[in-house]
């Protein structure tokens, strides 16, 4: 099937919608310009803009193209696409060059190999691993810091991705490290590193978990996706992340990350202040993983937002139900555990996901939807569909 897609680029004016035409024969025009109605529930994940229902496994293609493009318009920045001109040169380390526009930038990971003959499959971890790595599986280890500096709100613009493509891109720190992931995934597809491209996940802790949910959702050849612990951002939606906040909780909002950090795109800025004028919510960001695998590890401190996340992903495994991969999605929370350690009792979870994805097992995924009690009916108004 062939989709017609327009991407916004800098969009920074939020409109209506325009009408997206001919669905049924599999063609869709993306709009650049989204709506931004005040609107407390979560946006219905199987309408599209224009109000017409998605009903069809072909149509749903559609709507993450629609979804993707509205996330980037209003949350994220431009997601550049596989630079002019790419080389790389050693197995691992690998060093990836990048030339656009007549500049040049280089960059480096590291691989650590199981012992054994390959290929092997490998998880990309932003800085370090937080969780335990098989030993049959391999570890490249990115700078993320390198690509897009994430020090503090003077952050912005700072950082390879913006010596290449301009300080004044678009781009927040965490897409600017997805597409650091995607150039990975490029120099892994280009040459014998030892490691199989088609089974490679993405993890980080804290911010650099909502940068690896981030990628997972923007980076289609990811096969799998582990956010630990990246709370609002990541695991947790905007709406109910400003609604717990609204009742007392100590929560970290949309409001206070974008004076915090330069995760997301300046184009967030109006819309952090009131979160439900986005189009989109978190719930569609990890749709935008599916059919792909995900597992997304939480923890029950306040901060991160418990109810926020569970209930958050308790509506993205309902995109996984519609999509016919019920059992491609997890969430597992846990508490009584410091910031970014890995309790024994999200083990038997993780390891069913990694098995599954990575190491082409035959283990079970099913019914892995583990946290706080959060009821996700308080903030939707739409019934899933069984999708034809």
């Amino acid at each position: 099937m062939k989709y017609s897609i327009i991407l916004p680029f800098l969009a920074t004016t939020i409109l209506a919608a325009p009408i997206l035409e001919e669905r049924q024969d599999a063609t869709c025009t993306i709009p650049t310009t989204f709506p931004s109605k005040d609107n407390a529930k979560l946006p219905d994940p199987f309408t599209f803009f224009d109000g017409t229902k998605v009903t069809t496994q072909a149509q749903w293609s559609c709507r993450q193209k629609e979804i993707n493009a509205a996330l980037q318009a209003q949350e994220l920045g431009t997601f550049p696409p596989k630079p002019s001109t790419l080389t790389f040169s050693g197995t691992g380390p690998i060093t990836i060059t990048a030339t656009e526009g007549g500049k040049t930038i280089s960059f480096s990971v590291s691989i650590k190999k199981p012992s054994g003959a390959g290929p092997f499959p490998a998880i990309i971890a932003y800085a370090a691993p937080s969780i335990p790595v098989p030993a049959t599986v391999a570890t490249i280890t990115f700078d993320n810091n390198g690509i897009a500096a994430q020090d503090n709100s003077g952050s912005r613009g700072k950082g390879k991705f913006f010596d290449l493509y301009g300080s004044g891109h678009s781009a927040g720190a965490t897409t600017a490290w997805a597409w650091g992931v995607d150039r990975i995934m490029d120099a892994l597809e280009a040459q014998d590193t030892g490691i199989d491209p088609k089974r490679v996940g993405v993890t980080g802790c804290s911010r650099n978990g909502k940068g690896a949910f981030i990628a997972a959702a923007l980076v289609n050849r990811i096969a799998l996706g582990i956010p630990q612990e990246s709370g609002s951002g990541g695991a947790a939606c905007w709406r109910i992340s400003d609604s717990e906040h609204a009742a007392g909780k100590n929560i970290q909002t949309p409001s206070e990350i974008i004076g915090e950090n330069v995760w997301f795109s300046k184009n967030f800025d109006t819309f952090a202040k009131k979160s439900t004028t986005l189009a989109t919510d978190h719930h569609e960001l990890a749709g935008l993983v599916s059919p792909r695998g995900l597992i997304v590890i939480e923890n029950e401190i306040d901060w991160l937002g418990p109810v926020a996340t569970t209930a958050c992903m308790k509506a993205a495994r309902m995109i996984y139900k519609s999509a016919g991969v019920p059992d491609n999605m997890g969430f597992t929370g846990a508490g009584n555990h410091n910031h970014c350690s890995f309790p024994s009792n999200q083990q038997a979870d993780l390891t069913a996901f990694i098995n599954r994805f990575l190491l082409n097992g035959s283990g079970s995924t099913a019914g892995i939807e583990k946290g706080p009690t959060a009821d996700v009916t308080k903030y939707i108004d739409w019934t899933p569909p069984t999708l034809t």
